[in-house]
């Protein structure tokens, strides 16, 4: 290597150094050194070296922010640790409930909690390797998500490699980008301008930003991000607690918000929650609430999750902003299980950052005991900031025009009887095969979190349906049979026809739980229908469960016993579960597939004090997966309560009732002999 080149190559380190030396006090901290020009004149100067020298460019170096190839579309990427959902607190009595329930199961009466702004923006994660940004991706469903390391890299606040030397090998870190208010107003302002149209809210063109397939697109619009934690991670060491990691992660090079807070007790929360309740307007990003996490990592893994929540951490939300409109019409649908919704149409009114031409009405109970009436002047809110709903009619506005709501007495589809049930509040069309129950059946059956297929939308289906190809949701699974009638279909082109196919064929290889799911049972979502699948393994199994063998399950209450049996005894769903097995789609559940784990079918479990080696969830988990049921007190049915360190009163509990106590190393012989071997080595 010539001196010159040694030279180039200082030269290009030594401005990358600078420039990511500027971004960061620019993007990150907000005290800038140079002027636009100083900074654009390192840019220039680098960019200028590298074309000459194009073996010098890296994909950390500033100049890679924008690559120069849009893409055909995104690939799903697998999360090494779940993007965990929150739980939410609406008032203050949710926050001290949620409280209570952490300090019994941690065995304590305090523990310090750290409470961070909750952003309204969108999830993503971080990975670096060696410390060089690899991987960026949404939060998708929270195990799979979609990558978007091209469009991330064009967040300029997002370091492209980190400084330490300390970095562990693999650092994952997650936050949420958002789009400042001041930059969206201006960025509206300058589309006005061109003549193009304006964005509704920052949330919204954030989330849009970063799924544009032109990575340039996304560079076009100052998006930003605030990092709030650390996930996976191989090697080297991060602090034992929440507050010490943001601090971390700071000194990193990442942006981490500046209102967090450490308080021992939830009056101390509920204070700083009024504060913040009176104040988020005046922050310059979107915050919906607060998020309140238990400090400790030690206790964090011992709490573990539930479903797809932390147990750890809630969100305490903000009140719904709420807005006056006229309540114009109630118009009905038909849901998938046949229940008449009632909903609202809305002369068009401005609800947090969205335009709400319609909104919920729940039933007949909901409109009665309101008096709502058609041509009134109501309350309408975005319950938890998704869902439009109206609140309540403000009737000292009434002229005496109004008119009274009267709930159908024929389905506003098929135009047969509606019923209302005895002890419910729902109405129902009483045609098992109304169109438009099929259409919702199917839309589920195909969704995301049910079997994924995609291609098969409300349209297509609607087409299906009216061909007569499709007279439940099993004759997905033989529409391959009418290939070239399909081809010939509306919308339906070569193309698209192979890749319906393509996905249907493929979803029969979903696992048992999003099977159940699928089937629409209700109250059976992707919680309980996980605990049902690994608990019977078997979709005969299940099917073959009575009531009383359903309800001792813990986590299926009555309703939903009494629910998943009356379906599988209803002829017309066992007929098409009966179809969807003769057409290849999975029916058993892929732990007891790949290890036939059975050990602990049948036994009752409760699991007290700190592991050393499992955290709440993972044992619970695996309990589950050999076929257990774990129960969060103990009683006479319990056959064994597996402790830790800390056993406290369930312990106590334990011995009084002479239930029988495991340590961890115990649990794992039990796992390895099974119950009766374990017994007689005893």
């Amino acid at each position: 290597m010539t001196s010159v080149q040694v030279d180039v190559k200082g030269r290009v380190a030594h401005l990358r150094e600078q420039i990511s030396r500027h971004d960061q006090l620019y993007y990150v901290r907000s005290s800038p050194e140079l002027t636009d020009a100083e900074y654009d004149a390192l840019i220039r100067e680098l960019r200028a070296i590298e074309e000459e020298h194009p073996e010098l460019v890296t994909p950390e170096s500033p100049t890679q922010r924008v690559s120069g190839v849009p893409a055909d579309g995104f690939d799903e990427v697998a999360h090494r640790l779940p993007m965990l959902s929150l739980g939410n607190a609406f008032d203050g009595e949710e926050l001290v409930a949620w409280h209570s329930r952490v300090a019994e199961q941690l065995e304590v009466d305090q523990f310090d909690m750290l409470s961070e702004l909750k952003f309204d923006g969108l999830a993503v994660s971080l990975t670096y390797e060696n410390g060089v940004l690899t991987r960026g991706a949404t939060r998708g469903n929270g195990l799979v998500g979609e990558d978007v390391t091209a469009n991330l890299r064009t967040v300029r606040s997002i370091p492209l490699s980190l400084g330490s030397s300390e970095v562990p090998a693999i650092l994952e870190v997650r936050g949420e980008v958002i789009f400042p208010k001041s930059k969206f107003e201006e960025f509206n302002r300058l589309r006005e301008a061109q003549g193009l149209p304006t964005y509704v809210n920052p949330r919204n063109t954030a989330s849009g930003s970063l799924r544009q397939l032109d990575p340039h697109m996304t560079a076009e619009r100052p998006l930003d991000i605030f990092i709030y934690s650390v996930g996976y991670r191989e090697g080297g060491s991060v602090p034992d607690n929440q507050r010490d990691s943001l601090e971390y992660l700071g000194e990193l090079g990442f942006k981490v918000n500046e209102y967090n807070r450490i308080f021992s007790t939830v009056r101390e929360v509920l204070d700083w929650y009024k504060r913040w309740r009176d104040e988020f307007h005046d922050l310059d990003y979107g915050c919906d609430g607060l998020v309140v996490k238990v400090n400790r990592f030690d206790y964090q893994r011992h709490l573990g999750d539930v479903g797809r929540e932390p147990r750890w951490a809630i969100a305490y939300k903000f009140p719904a902003e709420q807005a006056v409109t006229v309540l114009r019409d109630v118009k009905f649908n038909v849901g998938r299980t046949g229940t008449i919704n009632p909903y609202a149409v809305l002369e068009p009114v401005h609800v947090s950052g969205v335009t709400v031409k319609q909104a919920t009405l729940h039933n007949e109970d909901y409109i009665t005991s309101r008096d709502l009436r058609i041509g009134d002047r109501v309350v309408v809110e975005r319950a938890g900031e998704v869902i439009p709903q109206v609140v309540r009619p403000l009737t000292e506005l009434r002229t005496g025009v109004e008119l009274g709501v009267t709930m159908p007495s024929s389905c506003p589809n098929c135009e047969q009887p509606v019923v209302r049930r005895e002890g419910e509040a729902m109405s129902y069309c009483t045609n098992a095969s109304c169109p438009a129950q099929l259409i919702r059946m199917i839309e589920h059956f195909v969704s995301r979190g049910a079997m994924d297929i995609e291609g098969l939308g409300v349209k297509q289906g609607g087409a299906l349906i009216s061909a007569g190809l499709l007279k439940d949701v099993a004759d997905i699974y033989t529409l391959h049979e009418y290939r070239d009638g399909l081809v010939e279909m509306e919308r339906m082109a070569e193309k698209s026809v192979s890749n319906l196919l393509a996905a249907i064929d493929t979803s029969k290889n979903q696992s048992l739980a999003r099977v159940l799911v699928a089937l629409g049972i209700p109250f059976v979502g992707g919680e309980v229908a996980g605990i049902l699948a690994r608990h019977f393994g078997t979709m005969k199994a299940m099917r073959q469960a009575s009531v009383d063998e359903l309800v001792v399950i813990n986590g299926i209450g009555p309703k939903i016993a009494e629910s998943v049996h009356s379906y599988f005894v209803q002829e017309s769903n066992a007929l098409v579960v009966d179809k969807l097995q003769l057409a290849g789609v999975n029916m058993v559940e892929e732990s007891v597939q790949s290890s036939g784990g059975t050990s602990l079918v049948g036994l009752r479990f409760v699991v007290t004090g700190r592991l050393p080696n499992y955290s709440r969830s993972e044992i619970q988990d695996k309990i589950k997966d050999l076929g257990g049921a774990v129960s969060g007190s103990v009683s006479k049915r319990t056959d064994y309560v597996v402790a830790g360190e800390g056993g406290g009163s369930k312990l106590a509990d334990a011995q009084e009732l002479e239930v029988n106590v495991l340590s961890e190393d115990e649990f794992e012989r039990l796992i390895e002999l099974g119950r009766d071997l374990f017994e007689e080595e005893r």
